[in-house]
């Protein structure tokens, strides 16, 4: 399988990667980004593009890709709706748009979150956003799902780019099986969002939005 990774270098995209890079049937890894990784690996591939509202130059790079982990995303605080928008639903669809016009027949996993709004009408600004984010690409000519996410335990080194987060998840790490135990839909780690990804592109799914109970039974 040739899967093309967005969002490499963030905290999910990390853990996405790693799983990526573990498991044997992944042969290559195409990784569109604004800067390098870092890694080194014979499965890598790393194209950097700095112009993420339009991707037609990376048509021949996205030919023949079997998958797309869209892994990019930040949060609202501090943010307009208008640039929310641009950064959450115009830049996914001008990726999604052209990889389905290379790959209708690819599978597109977004990593979205708890509390999205498909009705695209709720109060809260950035559940409306993803809500039509998700809306748009399920409508697109591919194998698309939603991984609307909660709290993301990271493991195997993976980590956050914001410090007070990383802080945070060190806190709670020894925690998570209490967690789980307690809120099984509503946690789970990178490792798990990055096994299940894996799963869903190979043998597809009924659900088109999965929420952590599902990836966790994906991942297993």
């Amino acid at each position: 399988m040739k899967v093309v990774v967005f969002g490499a270098t963030g905290m999910v995209g990390q853990g996405v990667l790693r799983e990526c890079l573990l498991d044997p049937g992944v042969d290559e890894v195409l990784v569109v980004g604004r800067t390098p990784t870092g890694l080194r690996d014979e499965k890598i591939r790393e194209v950097i593009h700095k112009d993420f509202s339009d991707f037609s130059s990376l048509k021949a790079e996205f030919s023949g890709q079997e998958a797309c982990f869209f892994c990019l995303g930040v949060s609202s605080v501090g943010m307009s709706e208008d640039d929310y928008r641009r950064v959450t639903y115009d830049i996914t669809l001008a990726a999604a748009t052209v990889l389905a016009e290379q790959n209708p027949g690819m599978t597109f996993i977004y990593v979205s979150g708890v509390g999205s709004d498909a009705s695209e009408k709720g109060r809260v600004m950035w559940a409306r956003v993803r809500g039509r984010t998700e809306n748009a690409l399920l409508r697109l000519p591919f194998a698309g799902y939603v991984f609307r996410l909660g709290y993301v335990q990271p493991r195997y080194g993976v980590r956050s780019k914001t410090r007070w987060y990383q802080v945070a998840y060190r806190a709670v790490a020894p925690a998570y099986p209490l967690l789980r135990r307690l809120w099984p839909g509503h946690v789970t780690t990178t490792e798990n969002v990055g096994r299940a990804m894996i799963a869903v592109a190979r043998r597809g799914t009924d659900d088109r939005i999965l929420g952590s109970r599902e990836i966790n039974a994906a991942a297993s």
